[in-house]
C-alpha cells in the first residue's frame, strides 16, 4: 500500500511541475513557424539554396524542441513524437498510403511524367527527416496550438483547414504541390487532432513526397538538391 502511494505523489510531482504553456508562447511558436514558412520563398526558391536551408530549418527546430524538452519533460509527447500509437496510427492512414500511391501513378502514367531512376532511394532514406520536421512544425505547433489556445477556441474543422491553407501556400508556385499539400494537411490535421503521431506523418509524408517528385511532378530531388551541390 505504501510503494503503491509514494509511486502516485511521484507521478502527481511529475505533473505539477509540467507548466501550463501562455498564449503567448503558442503566438510566438507560430510566428516562428510562418516566418520559417517566408524563409523558403527566399533561401529556397530565390537563392536556389535548397539543401542549405533544409539544414539550417532542421538544426533550428531540433534546437527549440531540445530546449522545450528541458523545461517541459512532457513537451515531446504533447507534440506527437511518441511511439505508443506508431502502428495504430500507421493503420489508419494506411488506405489514404493506398490511394495517394495509385494516384500519383496514374497521374504520372497520363502525364508521361514518370521518372522513377535508382536517385529515389536515397530520397525515401533523407526526405523523411524533413517530412517530420515539416508536419511538426504544420500541425504539432500550429494545429496543436490552434486547438489548445487558452483565450479563444477554435472549432476542430477551422484548425485543420487553416492548417491546410498555410501549408499549401508554402509550396507555391507549384499548383501540383499546393494541391497535394493541402489534401494532405486536411487528412493529417483530422488523424494529428485525433490520435497524435508526429513520426508516422512525417515518414509517410516522406516518402509520399518522394514518389510525387518522381511521378506527378517528373523531377529529380537527388540531382537538383545533392549532385547540385556537391558538384
Amino acid at each position: 500500500m505504501g510503494s503503491k502511494l509514494t509511486k502516485y505523489l511521484v507521478e502527481f510531482s511529475k505533473f505539477k511541475l509540467t507548466r501550463p504553456i501562455s498564449d503567448k508562447l503558442r503566438i510566438a511558436e507560430i510566428i516562428a513557424v510562418i516566418l520559417t514558412g517566408l524563409g523558403k520563398f527566399i533561401v529556397m526558391d530565390y537563392l536556389g539554396w535548397r539543401l542549405q536551408y533544409v539544414i539550417i530549418a532542421i538544426l533550428f527546430w531540433a534546437t527549440y524542441i531540445s530546449y522545450r524538452y528541458k523545461k517541459d519533460k512532457q513537451v515531446l509527447k504533447d507534440w506527437g513524437f511518441r511511439r505508443d500509437n506508431f502502428f495504430s496510427v500507421l493503420k489508419m492512414v494506411l488506405p489514404f498510403i493506398i490511394v495517394s500511391v495509385i494516384t500519383c501513378v496514374t497521374i504520372g502514367y497520363f502525364q508521361n511524367t514518370i521518372n522513377l531512376t535508382w536517385h529515389i532511394l536515397p530520397i525515401l532514406i533523407t526526405y523523411p527527416i524533413w517530412g517530420t520536421i515539416q508536419q511538426f512544425l504544420t500541425i504539432g505547433i500550429v494545429a496543436g496550438n490552434l486547438k489548445t489556445f487558452n483565450s479563444y477556441t477554435f472549432k476542430t474543422p477551422t484548425v485543420i483547414l487553416m492548417t491546410a491553407i498555410l501549408f499549401s501556400v508554402v509550396h507555391y508556385p507549384s499548383v501540383w504541390l499546393m494541391l497535394g499539400t493541402f489534401i494532405l494537411a486536411l487528412f493529417y490535421g483530422y488523424v494529428y487532432l485525433k490520435s497524435k503521431n508526429v513520426y508516422v506523418l512525417g515518414i509517410i509524408h516522406g516518402w509520399l513526397g518522394a514518389l510525387f517528385y518522381y511521378t506527378v511532378l517528373n523531377q529529380d530531388p537527388f540531382e537538383e538538391v545533392f549532385l547540385k551541390v556537391f558538384h
